[in-house]
């Protein structure tokens, strides 16, 4: 049979997984993670929401010659500093959640 206090429980409970899972994402928009490629030539931050802060690129290591050089080390820093926060998305995202597996949240 239908209980409706179930039912009543079953709502505030997702109520409150959805305030911590925002709660979550805000603070994940805060926290920033850094990755270095080239021995620290060049280094990358980016938001544990995946939006890059900055790039800088030690001048010594510009040589005009090589500008596909200085594109790989780009490349090898964004990519480690996505891998960051994509781990420390899921952790934040799992702590919030109890590590449940939502669907959609991509963690």
């Amino acid at each position: 049979m239908f209980d409706p206090k179930l039912l009543k429980k079953a709502q505030q409970e997702a109520l409150k997984l959805q305030e911590r899972l925002k709660k979550a994402q805000e603070q994940l928009a805060q926290e920033e993670v850094e990755a270095t490629a080239g021995g620290g030539a060049v280094r990358v931050v980016i938001t544990g929401d995946l939006k890059v802060k900055s790039i800088r690129i030690d001048p010594d290591i510009v040589d005009p010659a090589d500008v596909e050089g200085l594109e790989d080390l780009i490349l090898a820093a964004v990519n480690q500093a996505i891998e960051k926060a994509q781990a420390l998305a899921a952790e934040r995202i799992g702590a919030a959640t109890g590590n449940l597996k939502i669907p959609g949240l991509g963690f």
